[in-house]
């Protein structure tokens, strides 16, 4: 891009405007942020209303900007410094590439001292931002490291087998240890932080990686005020990948498109394009970062996905729109390949785009936000209103079966009840058989649903009927 079309640019990821140097130090940030993440360009000599001010003694600024960077960044880089005219003015635009890192200013440390660039501004580099530089610069990812306290016992056996037998795989020790499931550690096999991911006993996982799982929730307008349904997937991702389309349908509306004398019942949202950006926002999650998981948000006018890590260092959004793809996470997407869940890598925003245009959906649109991932997609311009399916009047049949144990919690559950309150008033003293019988059973079919949902082992915790708990229940006391 030249100068010109950057001048009418704006600020973003990859590049900013000075008007001066007179903040020097923050232009030092500024080029350690952009090494770090994806490279830009800072012009200086550009007012923030967009007015050319120039900048004077060009050279005697080139060389003061030179000497800065030698003496201030480490390790050592050599950004582009080159001196423009424009409308008769002169400008310095500096060109920084991105390296792996991290690059930090010594005045500050190699800690503290480390920046990043979060769309338009740069900001101080977490411990975990840190910690994947390093990770990059040493070709290893997050989900690669042992976790040198558990073997293989700590794996889901039985559902290793049955997911490889479904696609048609023998598996064995050492095909998990190809795959990099489990790695060699201090002479014996551990798991690896995929293999948790995936493949680990769900204490065990909730334990070390309570956020890698998905939740979804369905909410009544355009914004996150008021819920409709909701539900956590804290088994593994890949049990995700195939019910989260599910609660999608459920919490979204068919509409009909006739043609001539056949008619046709469309999901207001593209199916195969959802799936597709489901799977690459679990393959690319930034699984090392506290507190944040995938995020499926139904609104009344978009669905939104929202996976955490920011995109991979090196990477801009452009790079992601040619196909250009840097895995983030090596265990899970060869695992997800190995069973056929995953298609050629870097092929899936072209596939989701090109299976929008064939029929007749808007584009998606990518977004980086802070340090995650969003991706909005948008309803079929004819699905007017997105009546959830859970409405009595949209398809009944979508209301799930219910077993005569859950109808007796069902009926218990008026009110949030905490599980010794409801266990207490249907009279099961047993709390394991109440789990695996009555409670898990509500949650699966979204019939139920936490309290806190954040904190499912919360002392505070209660358990209270979805709206589509409650359409049941009145459906039930109609017929009666």
């Amino acid at each position: 891009m030249d100068i010109k079309q950057l001048l009418t640019t704006s600020e973003g990821k990859t590049l900013e405007f000075k008007r001066d140097t007179s903040a020097l130090k923050q232009i030092m940030k500024t080029i350690v942020a952009f090494a770090n993440t994806a490279g830009g360009v800072i012009v200086i000599g550009r007012e923030d209303d967009g007015n050319i001010a120039g900048v004077e003694n060009p050279l005697q600024v080139e060389e003061q900007l030179s000497s800065a960077i030698a003496d201030s960044i480490a390790p050592m880089i050599m950004p582009d410094i080159e001196i423009v005219s424009v409308a008769g003015k002169a400008l310095l635009c500096i060109r920084v590439a991105h390296w792996p890192g991290p690059f930090y200013l010594k005045s500050e440390g190699d800690e503290r001292g480390v920046y990043i660039r979060l769309g338009s501004s740069t900001r101080q580099a977490g411990p975990e931002f840190i910690a994947e530089m390093k990770r990059q610069h040493e070709n290893k990812t997050f989900d690669q490291l042992p976790c040198p306290s558990l073997s293989i016992e700590a794996l889901d056996l039985p559902f290793i087998e049955k997911i490889f037998k479904e696609a048609g795989r023998e598996v064995h020790e050492q095909q998990l240890i190809s795959l990099g499931i489990l790695t060699p550690f201090a002479g014996r096999n551990v798991v690896t932080y995929g293999g948790l991911i995936l493949f680990g006993k769900p204490d065990i996982r909730q334990q070390i990686l309570p956020d890698a799982r998905v939740s979804c929730a369905r909410f009544s307008g355009t914004d996150k005020a008021h819920f409709l349904d909701r539900l956590d997937f804290e088994g593994s991702i890949l049990e995700a990948i195939e019910k989260v389309p599910t609660f999608i349908l459920r919490n979204s509306r068919l509409f009909p498109k006739i043609e001539g004398m056949k008619r046709e019942d469309i999901p207001a949202y593209p199916g195969f394009a959802v799936r597709e950006i489901l799977v690459n926002s679990v393959v690319h999650c930034d699984y090392s970062l506290t507190g944040m998981r995938v995020m499926v948000a139904i609104f009344s006018d978009r669905l939104e996905i929202q996976s955490p890590g920011l995109l991979p260092f090196g990477m801009t959004m452009d790079d992601l729109k040619t196909g250009l793809s840097r895995i983030r996470n090596r265990v899970v997407a060869r695992t997800l390949k190995e069973l056929g869940v995953m298609e050629e890598w870097g092929s899936g925003y072209k596939r989701v785009v090109d299976f929008c245009n064939a029929n007749g959906y808007p584009a998606p649109e990518w977004q980086e936000i802070g340090p995650t991932i969003r991706v909005i997609v948008y309803p079929h311009p004819e699905a007017k209103e997105l009546t959830p399916h859970v409405t009595p009047s949209a398809t009944p049949s979508a209301t799930p079966s219910v077993t005569p144990s859950v109808v007796r919690l069902l009926a218990t559950c008026e009110k949030a009840l905490s599980r010794k309150e409801i266990q207490s008033s249907m009279g099961i003293k047993n709390k394991k058989y109440f789990l695996e019988n009555y409670l898990q059973p509500a949650l699966t079919k979204a019939l139920l649903e936490m309290t806190i949902p954040d904190k499912p082992n919360s002392p505070l915790q209660q358990y209270q009927l979805t709206q589509l708990g409650r359409q049941w229940l009145a459906e039930q006391k109609n017929r009666e």
